[in-house]
C-alpha cells in the first residue's frame, strides 16, 4: 500500500523545492556555481511545465 499523501503531493513538492532553490540561488549568486544551479533547477521546472502543457 502506497502512501497516499506522497502519491498525490510528491511531485508538486519536488517542483516547488526546485523552484525555491533556483530562485534563491539566482538571487544571491554572482556568477559561477549559483547561476548554473539556478539554471538547472528552473530549467527542469520549465521543462516539466511545457511537457504537461503540450501533452494534451
Amino acid at each position: 500500500m502506497k502512501n497516499r499523501f506522497l502519491s498525490l503531493w510528491g511531485w508538486p513538492i519536488v517542483l516547488g523545492l526546485l523552484t525555491a532553490i533556483g530562485l534563491v540561488s539566482a538571487l544571491f549568486s554572482d556568477g559561477g556555481f549559483g547561476d548554473q544551479l539556478s539554471g538547472v533547477c528552473l530549467g527542469i521546472v520549465t521543462a516539466v511545465g511545457l511537457w504537461f502543457s503540450f501533452r494534451r
